[in-house]
C-alpha cells in the first residue's frame, strides 16, 4: 500500500512539473496580468511555449500595477515591438534555480536579442545575485526586482515570481542623464560622440561622476574639442563587456582612444588606473557602465590608486563649484538608483543622435495596445 502511495505521489509530482508554462501562469492567480498580456500577444506566448531550458522572471499583478501607476512618460508612442521586447527580457537562457544564484553577481543572458533594443552579443543580460538570503535581479537604470516566489517548475524550465517589472537597459547617453552623470552626457554631446558611443557593440564605459569633472574644471576649460574627445574615448572599451566579476587584478584593457587602462583590485575595491569604481555594473543597451570617482587621463596611463580611494589622474588640477559641460543637460526626474553624480544641471537632456529605442519605457508605450489591462 505504501509503495502504491509513493508511486502515485511521484506520478503526481511529475505531472505538475511537466505542466506547460501557460498552464502554470493560468493556475497562478497573482500572474493573471501576465497571462492576459501573453493572450494579447500570441506570437510571444507561442515562442515561450516552445522554448526549453529557460528561466522566466514573472512580474506579479502588483508589480504590473505599480509599474502602471509610476510610469510617467505617457507621451511615448505605442510600439508593436516593445511588448515582445520587454517580455523577452524577462526570459533567461538556462534553467536557473534560486539556490544556484550566487552571492557574487552573475549576468545571465536573456532572450532579448532585438537589435532595436540591445547591441550585446548573445542577448542582453540581467544581474542576478543572492543578497541577505533573497534573490535579486537588477536591470536597466539599476532597477532591482526581488523574487517573492521561487522555483515554480514547468516543462521548459522554471519560473521565479518577481515584485517589479524589469527595465530594459537604455543607451549610454540616456543612462548617463538618468544617473545624473550630466557632465559626461554634456561632454559627449559637445564632442559629437553620443551617436558613436551609443552605436558601438559590446562596450564597457567608465563613467566619471560629476564631481570628477568638477575637480579638474580648470583643465577641461582649456581643452580643444579634439582633446576632450580623446579623453572621453579613453573611458570606452569597444568589443568587450567587462562586468565587475570578469575584471581581474593587473588586467590591461585597450580603449577606443588607443591607449590602455589598468585594472587594480584591492581589498574588494576595483580601480581603473587611479580612479575607483564607486557604482559597478550599470547595464546599458550595448554593454555595461561603471561609475568612477575621477576622470581618466590618457596621458597618465601609469596612474595607480593611492591607499583605499581613487586619486586624480591629472596634475595641476583645481576644482570649481560649477560642474563643467552641464549647461543644457538636465538629470532625469526618475534616475538610476545609487548611480547619481553630484552637481546640478539645467536645460534639456543630451540624447540627440541616440540610434536605439532605449528611452524610458512608459505605461503608454508598454501597454498602449492592451487597454484591457486597465480594467483588471
Amino acid at each position: 500500500m505504501q509503495l502504491k502511495q509513493l508511486v502515485s505521489s511521484l506520478a503526481l509530482a511529475s505531472t505538475v512539473s511537466a505542466q506547460a508554462l501557460t498552464d502554470v501562469i493560468s493556475q497562478t492567480p497573482e500572474l493573471s496580468t501576465l497571462g492576459a498580456l501573453l493572450t494579447a500577444y500570441p506570437a510571444v506566448a507561442q515562442t515561450l511555449a516552445s522554448a526549453n531550458n529557460i528561466t522566466v522572471l514573472a512580474p506579479s499583478n502588483s508589480a504590473f500595477t505599480a509599474f502602471l501607476t509610476s510610469a510617467v512618460n505617457a507621451s511615448i508612442a505605442a510600439d508593436a515591438g516593445l511588448v515582445p521586447a520587454v517580455l523577452s527580457y524577462h526570459v533567461l537562457s538556462g534553467t536557473i534555480k534560486a539556490a544556484n544564484i550566487p552571492t557574487t553577481p552573475a549576468f545571465p543572458k536573456t532572450l532579448l536579442t532585438n537589435s532595436t533594443f540591445t547591441n550585446v552579443t548573445g542577448g542582453q543580460v540581467v544581474k542576478a545575485q543572492t543578497v541577505n538570503g533573497g534573490v535579486r535581479f537588477t536591470s536597466g537604470l539599476l532597477k532591482a526586482s526581488h523574487v517573492t516566489t521561487a522555483d515554480v517548475t514547468f516543462s521548459g524550465g522554471v519560473v521565479h515570481i518577481i515584485d517589479s517589472v524589469l527595465t530594459i537597459p537604455e543607451s549610454a547617453s540616456s543612462t548617463a542623464v538618468a544617473a545624473n552623470l550630466t557632465a559626461l552626457a554634456g561632454a559627449l554631446t559637445q564632442t559629437s560622440l553620443v551617436a558613436a558611443v551609443n552605436g558601438l557593440k559590446d562596450v564597457t564605459v567608465f563613467a566619471p561622476e560629476n564631481s570628477a569633472f568638477a575637480s579638474i574644471a580648470n583643465l577641461v576649460s582649456t581643452l580643444s574639442t579634439q582633446q576632450l574627445a580623446s579623453i572621453l574615448e579613453y573611458h570606452v572599451v569597444n568589443g568587450t563587456v567587462g562586468y565587475s566579476t570578469t575584471l581581474s587584478n593587473g588586467q590591461s584593457i585597450p580603449t577606443l582612444q588607443g591607449g590602455s587602462v589598468k585594472v587594480t583590485i584591492s581589498n574588494g575595491s576595483i580601480f581603473i588606473n587611479s580612479a575607483e569604481v564607486i557604482v559597478p555594473d550599470v547595464l546599458i543597451a550595448n554593454g555595461v557602465a561603471h561609475v568612477i570617482d575621477n576622470v581618466l587621463n590618457p596621458g597618465n596611463s601609469t596612474a595607480t590608486p593611492t591607499g583605499t580611494a581613487g586619486s586624480p589622474g591629472f596634475s595641476g588640477a583645481s576644482s570649481a563649484t560649477a560642474v563643467p559641460f552641464t549647461s543644457g543637460v538636465s538629470a532625469s526626474a526618475t534616475g538610476a538608483t545609487g548611480a547619481t553624480g553630484t552637481g546640478s544641471a539645467t536645460g534639456t537632456a543630451a540624447t540627440a543622435g541616440v540610434p536605439r529605442q532605449t528611452a524610458a519605457i512608459g505605461a503608454a508605450a508598454l501597454f498602449g495596445g492592451a487597454a484591457f489591462l486597465a480594467n483588471m
